[in-house]
């Protein structure tokens, strides 16, 4: 009997080592797993057509994120970042796995998403659009680059409203306000048109029938007032063309497919922190696997 009770403990006590052996390789595959997403691989589900036929809405990216840690991103390559205000809207767009995921996010960052556009223009440079051959081209220091010249914009947002940043901040402040929001908006409308006025409402919601939008304020009050940046100085005419300049510490980003595309042009600079990474990989759908972009040769 003795011998009989001692081989039940050797099983129960083996079974209590295994437990625990399991219960610890589960613990390091998660804080590996967890190691991996922060630091060096993430993914993301495209749910715009911003830049097709490059990016199709529904293609899943994996991104990678050492690329950009070791250099700036070039002008001309694709980049992912996180959106420098709160987006309502893409948030109703994520799915149960990237909503798991964000989990991971970093804290200042909290209720951005994930954006994928390409880099056009970086600090200190100065664009504008020009209509070349009947196709609208953006110009970077007077000239297009070599990794722009296949790609066509349309003249919308900034470049056709100079103030649509100073108006979105503006704005901004009386959204939680709906019988100040809906003031301004009228007030906007009469002095400067209703599609400026719409594209305003449209960008930050609030109201029915766009109850979802971004929240403007935390881009002015994080990153604007902060840095010094005053939206006009950075934003002039001259002979009917609009001029931008990237600040000090900001990018600027356009999506490929520009008709359908929110993008720097409509909410303006992105912050050098904001950028996650390199999409290298479309890992869905299966029948479009492969690679996103070549790297873009760095001059010396």
């Amino acid at each position: 009997m003795p011998s009989k009770k001692k081989s039940e403990n050797n099983k129960l006590n083996k079974g209590k080592n295994l437990a625990k052996e399991i219960v610890i390789t589960l613990v390091y595959a998660i804080v590996a797993a967890t190691i991996i997403r922060v630091f060096v691989f993430e993914t993301m589900l495209v749910p715009t057509p911003s830049m097709v036929p490059t990016i199709n809405v529904g293609d899943r990216l994996f991104v990678e994120k050492i690329t950009y840690a070791a250099r700036e991103p070039e002008v001309g390559e694709i980049v992912v970042f996180y959106t420098p205000f709160p987006d309502e809207r893409a948030q109703q767009m994520l799915r149960a796995f990237d909503k798991f995921m964000d989990l991971f996010t970093p804290k200042q960052f909290k209720g951005s998403v994930k954006y994928v556009k390409r880099l056009v223009a970086k600090e200190g440079d100065v664009i504008t659009l020009k209509e070349v051959d009947g196709n609208w081209k953006l110009f970077v220091n007077g000239q297009i680059p070599e990794h722009l010249k296949d790609v066509n914009y349309t003249r919308e947002g900034i470049f056709r409203y100079p103030k649509l940043w100073e108006y979105l901040a503006e704005a901004s402040k009386y959204k939680n306000d709906k019988t100040q929001y809906k003031n301004f908006l009228f007030e906007l409308a009469s002095k400067e048109g209703t599609e400026l006025a719409n594209i305003v409402f449209s960008i930050l919601g609030g109201l029915d029938p766009v109850p979802y939008g971004i929240d403007y304020t935390v881009f002015v009050d994080r990153y604007l007032q902060p840095n010094g940046i005053k939206l006009s100085d950075y934003v002039w005419e001259e002979n009917g063309q609009v001029y931008v300049k990237i600040p000090d510490g900001f990018y600027f980003f356009m999506g490929d497919n520009s008709s359908q595309s929110l993008d720097s042009r409509y909410f303006g600079f992105v912050p050098k922190d904001c950028v996650v990474g390199r999409p290298i990989l479309r890992v869905w759908p299966f029948r479009a696997f492969g690679p996103i972009q070549p790297l873009v040769e760095i001059k010396k």
